[in-house]
């Protein structure tokens, strides 16, 4: 756990489904849930932040207050910031990029919290 706030109970079994159900998912793949369903979904997607929006957008409303897994890293911090603006509440991803700082950094801007695994997904 990398952020200031940490997961709740509820949001780590959501975080937990939402891993599991993202190594099933091929190539950039983003997962968003809540109580432990599939909200949103983007992949197959030349960058993270383009599946984030796919996964937004097709969550709509519910975006708000679901958590995020991400099959690898973000390199960059874009992906969080339209994670937070779409109300995701917690993420979970591998880590591991040089810069995770900003990850974190963005995630803690929108309170977010956020869980590194140290363990890739990413399929192609």
């Amino acid at each position: 756990m990398v952020s200031e706030r940490l997961p709740s109970e509820e949001e780590l079994s959501d975080l937990s489904f939402a891993w599991k159900a993202c190594q099933l998912i091929k190539s950039n793949a983003i997962v968003l849930a809540n109580n432990n369903a599939i909200i949103g979904m983007g992949a197959g997607q030349p960058n993270r932040v383009t599946s984030v929006h796919l996964a937004t957008r097709v969550a709509g409303d519910q975006a708000d207050g679901t958590v995020m897994a991400s099959d690898a890293f973000f390199p960059f911090a874009d992906g969080i910031q339209a994670a937070g603006q779409a109300g995701v509440r917690a993420i979970v991803q591998p880590g591991g990029s040089i810069r995770d700082e900003d990850a974190i950094a963005s995630a803690d801007r929108f309170d977010m919290a956020m869980v590194f695994t140290g363990k890739r997904h990413f399929l192609h």
